[in-house]
């Protein structure tokens, strides 16, 4: 009696679609407990704090409208989890006013930052001649005819989490600090020698991940 000349390939069929469904199931369980681990950790963002400005340089020019300034600022990280460390992959730090960029990103150093650690940055941020819209320029000349202008302190970088020995992807994070420069009779601020001006801020900042 002769065989079906199918049959060793339906044969085969048959092993293959049990080997597809059996890594399925494999490949569904793997990802339900990494979903079950990670809703029972509950990951939060961490917590940033800007502390500190210490203004070395604030000079805008009308005609062209530029605008020089020097910074340094303080910025305190605080990790809230309990079992969930964070790597700080790449972090760089800017100023804007007005939602328009006035200093270069200064890049801050990589960090491991482990549960419930601080970690403090005091990057140095500056912008000489920095071209600024004319819409700005006049905002900014009436702000400090009244001596209070309003500034935003930018980091923008990848971060990883860390559970026990998993590590997940790379995530965008993105942090807003404002940061209020008063002058003249309001300057709130301490001489710090050189024309510098320390202004003790301590602004929560958002966080975004």
């Amino acid at each position: 009696m002769s065989k079906c000349p199918n049959h060793g390939g339906h044969r085969w069929s048959k092993i293959w679609r049990r080997v597809f469904v059996v890594s399925l199931v494999v490949l569904f369980i793997i990802l339900l407990i990494v979903l079950i681990t990670w809703a029972i950790l509950h990951p939060h963002k961490p917590r940033f704090t800007l502390q500190d400005a210490t203004v070395y340089a604030f000079n805008a020019s009308a005609s062209p409208s530029l605008l020089t300034s020097t910074f340094q600022v303080t910025i305190s990280s605080r990790n809230p989890n309990d079992n969930i460390a964070i790597y700080y992959d790449r972090l760089e730090a800017y100023a804007t006013f007005r939602d328009q960029q006035i200093t270069l990103t200064t890049l801050v150093p990589p960090t491991y930052q482990d549960t419930h650690d601080v970690d403090v940055w005091s990057p140095f941020l500056y912008g000489v001649s920095v071209p600024i819209s004319p819409y700005n320029a006049a905002a900014l000349t009436q702000d400090q005819n009244i001596g209070f202008v309003a500034l935003m302190i930018k980091l923008r970088g990848k971060v990883r989490w860390r559970v026990g020995s998993f590590t997940s992807g790379g995530y965008s994070l993105f942090v807003n600090c404002p940061a209020y420069i008063t002058f003249g009779s309001r300057s709130t601020g301490i001489g710090v020698g050189n024309n510098a001006v320390k202004y003790q801020l301590m602004q929560t900042c958002s966080v975004s991940v």
